[in-house]
């Protein structure tokens, strides 16, 4: 898969270690940013070029980090086509895909230690969409509010 990753200033440290195991697991990945430290930057600066790609097919899915990870799965779900949600638990990382088609993963970067984090990209990078005909039929509903 192709996976993008963004993080803001309160991200940025956490950036690297799940970008590498990202790329570990056999996945490309694409960066959108910081790219550099920055302590004044803003979040929105990369969910939106990162989302705007997983929402045109560009990248299979996102990872976008920032303090509480409320502010980019805000952002994140502005964009048609994404499906985002902060994910700070091992359940919630697979069910998000199989269920929800979760393609966004927000995590929390003040909120989620490391170790935790890298288990939880780990699972949402594993994780397959069930395809069942109930979990489809409320994507569309989803997708129809979004045309509307």
């Amino acid at each position: 898969m192709i996976i993008g990753i963004s993080a803001d200033h309160a991200g940025f440290n956490l950036k690297k270690p799940i970008s590498i195991a990202v790329q570990q697991s056999g996945n490309e990945l694409r960066d959108f940013g910081a790219f550099g430290f920055v302590a004044e930057d803003d979040f929105p600066d990369y969910v939106i070029p990162l989302c705007r790609a997983v929402a045109n097919g560009a990248i299979d899915r996102g990872i976008a980090i920032c303090g509480s990870g409320i502010g980019a799965c805000i952002v994140a779900n502005k964009i048609n086509g994404v499906r985002a949600s902060v994910v700070s638990d091992c359940y919630s990382a697979h069910q998000g895909v199989e269920d929800d088609d979760m393609n966004v993963l927000c995590i929390g970067a003040r909120i989620t230690g490391g170790e935790l984090a890298l288990e939880i990209v780990d699972i949402f990078l594993h994780a397959k969409f069930s395809g069942l005909e109930r979990h489809i039929r409320r994507i569309l509903k989803i997708r129809d509010l979004e045309d509307n």
